[in-house]
């Protein structure tokens, strides 16, 4: 009887505590656990980005000047996105921005994938040469645009010799930053030395993604290594490529810092691109309902644009 007795009650012993009893005893449920982690990031998305959109959508429709916090706020309605939609002004700073997106995420684009397909081939010292392409997108904006700069000048910049050398010009008879043809193609070198490292390595994934049994397969059938590119590489790698484009793109079309670096806009309004409007009116002009305005209507053709794309993009991928 006793030994019966003392085995139930390791039998007893031995079953293992419920989870609702376990949840009990600490005190707090899953649901309530999860929420305790979660509360903090959803706290400081509102205050960090929902609350400044909320905030910059009320003071697009009303006069409210930064510099003048206790003037009395007039309800404009929409009279400052008519005014700016209406700008020439505003449609020349747009023309300039897309004339710097297009090029930058072209050559970045193009660069960037011959340069993974370079990289892939997996050659001696391909690690020491993939550590030196990767440097420049490792620097600060603003260490770049003054090393530019620099390379830039007419008088002891380097860059005007390599070109004098090349094409036998006189290095100090053409100014980059301060020529009106040559200033915008001046920071779209900058931004295409920088980011197409960046580029380089969303391509590379897309290659080192494609399984090597399929490049057997087509060797038994003896295709060639350019039929092999247009039928396996490229369009295996196509929506990594789509992706970088679509990564540079929005980065681009909100670009500030290079530019603000390198010309500040100018000579004239030559690289005068959205975002520098944008800073002249909010800070200089202190306008900013009329800047809160116009960073609405950027945003709106951003994540326009962008949601366009990404449909396009998931069509790739789907195929």
């Amino acid at each position: 009887m006793n030994d019966l007795s003392a085995s139930s009650q390791i039998t007893y012993r031995a079953v293992p505590v419920r989870p609702a009893v376990a949840r009990r005893i600490r005190g707090l449920s899953d649901q309530a656990l999860a929420w305790l982690f979660i509360t903090p990031t959803i706290v400081l998305l509102l205050a960090i980005n929902i609350f400044p959109l909320v905030w910059t959508i009320y003071l697009s429709f009303t006069n409210y000047r930064a510099n003048r916090a206790n003037a009395p706020t007039i309800w404009l309605g929409t009279d400052w996105y008519q005014s700016i939609l209406t700008d020439p002004d505003i449609w020349a700073a747009m023309q300039v921005t897309a004339h710097f997106v297009i090029w930058t995420v072209l050559i970045e684009t193009v660069l960037g994938f011959g340069l993974a397909l370079l990289i892939d081939k997996k050659f001696r010292g391909h690690g020491m040469w993939t550590t030196i392409i990767l440097l420049p997108m490792m620097l600060s904006p603003a260490v770049v645009g003054n090393f530019w700069t620099f390379l830039y000048q007419p008088q002891i910049g380097l860059f005007n010799y390599v070109v004098a050398f090349f094409t036998g010009r006189d290095a100090s008879s053409f100014q980059m930053l301060g020529d009106v043809t040559l200033s915008p193609w001046a920071i779209v070198i900058v931004d295409a030395w920088m980011w197409t490292p960046y580029v380089m390595l969303i391509c590379l994934a897309g290659l080192r993604s494609i399984p090597d049994y399929i490049y057997e397969a087509a060797e038994v059938d003896r295709a060639s290594n350019w039929r092999q590119f247009w039928s396996i590489t490229l369009p295996m790698a196509l929506p990594f490529i789509m992706l970088a484009v679509l990564f540079r793109g929005i980065e681009n079309f909100k670009m500030f810092d290079m530019v603000n670096l390198l010309t500040g806009g100018g000579p004239g309004s030559t690289t005068e691109v959205a975002s520098i409007t944008l800073k002249r009116a909010a800070f200089e002009s202190w306008r900013t309902g009329y800047s809160s305005a116009f960073a609405i209507i950027l945003f709106v053709t951003v994540f326009g644009l962008a949601n366009i794309y990404v449909k396009a993009l998931n069509r790739v991928k789907s195929r």
